[in-house]
């Protein structure tokens, strides 16, 4: 398989496949280059090794073919700003005559960016066809969009047949893929999980698939209540989701029986209102009165999960353990933060994924105290479902 770092890119045309699907505001400024920023590296390679970087992504999500709000030209000048100046132009469509005109007479280190794959309906479809024009644009294809490669579209996926030779992930993908695959196939031990959030139903999936490798597997957030519930404890107006009271058993038994320690709340945080300045007690997680609910990890449920994280070696962070946009709510979920930082000073291997674990990252500031930040959404989820992704097996397959 060819690499970034060892591919021949003198002379050469390189479609990359980003994801720019970037916010904008009513003026059509960015509001979080935080995509465009994580692409960087990958486009300067190109740009180094000789080669002149062809963009293709998509923005938004058009209906009806061409919207000029979203256009990515309401993106050039920025790419050329955070590229030192460098040179960007962009195509009027992503296929076509004239695309393929202005991609032949690039000159080295400039860059050009196709417009919206998805003013294209084909681009979702998978269209195979389609996904042969856009090979017209190029010399080598290189897949940089980890959030979209769950999806066997065009550009993250069926265009890798007209690249047999000349296909590679770019650098985010390609940090994505090590920093799973530490996780998952090689891990050190002992291996903690935290699955957090509101529904079990979410995360179902991921937790079957982390059972066989985790050696620690907290449940925390509100789908801890399904457990209790499940296992016949009062959950007063806790969110619960009854119909998945036989998957908890279910997931309960399985951990016992492949010896998974598995670690859940004793005590919680309830309110008597799903507010910030609601009235507060701490109670046992399998006797919250009536009219109350948990919205967050008790005093002794937060040390229990820090002992268990701060003697891991490998850590998997999938969920928060409370409301932790309520202030009054956001103890356990920063105790976990914290413990993962201090495991990781020690030496352990942290990975953050999901979107309200990165928030929460973020929030308590301990961005720079973990490993590894995932911001890929469904494609992260799905890896770690033990998934094979499109966009990642149409460049491995030889």
């Amino acid at each position: 398989m060819q690499t970034i770092e060892t591919y021949d890119f003198s002379g050469k045309k390189a479609l990359i496949r980003v994801d720019f699907n970037v916010p904008l505001n009513e003026n059509f400024e960015i509001t979080d280059d935080t995509r465009m920023r994580a692409a960087l590296p990958t486009i300067k390679k190109v740009i180094e090794k000789g080669g002149s970087p062809i963009i293709m992504s998509h923005l938004g999500r058009p209906k009806n073919g061409p919207e000029d709000k979203f256009s990515l030209r309401h993106i050039v000048q920025h790419l050329s700003d955070l590229l030192d100046g460098t040179t960007v132009n962009i195509a009027p469509d992503c296929i076509g005559d004239e695309a393929k005109v202005m991609a032949s007479e690039l000159k080295a280190g400039e860059v050009l960016i196709l417009e919206n794959l998805r003013f294209y309906k084909e681009e979702t479809k998978g269209d195979e066809d389609f996904a042969k024009k856009l090979a017209e644009n190029g010399d080598c294809w290189i897949n940089d969009a980890f959030g979209t490669a769950h999806r066997a579209h065009a550009s993250t996926a069926i265009i890798a047949k007209f690249f047999p030779n000349d296909k590679m992930f770019g650098y985010v993908i390609g940090s994505e893929l090590e920093s799973l695959d530490k996780v998952l196939k090689a891990p050190a031990k002992p291996f903690t999980a935290i699955m957090g959030g509101a529904k079990v139903s979410s995360k179902i999936t991921i937790i079957e698939n982390m059972l066989d490798k985790v050696d620690n597997l907290i449940i925390g957030g509100g789908m801890t209540f399904t457990f209790v519930k499940a296992q016949g404890g009062k959950i007063g107006n806790s969110i619960c989701e009854d119909e998945y009271l036989e998957t908890a058993l279910n997931i309960i038994k399985l951990a016992k029986e492949k010896g998974v320690q598995l670690v859940m709340a004793t005590d919680v945080l309830a309110a008597d209102n799903f507010s910030n300045d609601a009235n507060t007690q701490i109670v046992p997680a399998n006797e919250i009165p009536d009219g109350w609910e948990g919205l967050d990890a008790g005093p002794e449920s937060i040390e229990i999960f820090k002992k268990v994280i701060e003697e891991s070696g490998t850590i998997l962070w999938n969920g928060p353990v409370g409301v932790f946009e309520f202030e009054t709510f956001e103890k356990g979920s920063r105790a976990i933060a914290d413990a993962i930082g201090t495991a990781t000073a020690k030496g352990a291997f942290s990975l953050i994924g999901g979107g309200d674990s990165v928030a929460c990252i973020n929030k308590f500031n301990k961005a720079e105290e973990v490993s590894y930040i995932s911001t890929a959404g469904g494609a992260l989820l799905e890896y770690l479902e033990g998934k094979e992704l499109p966009g990642v097996a149409a460049v491995r397959e030889q």
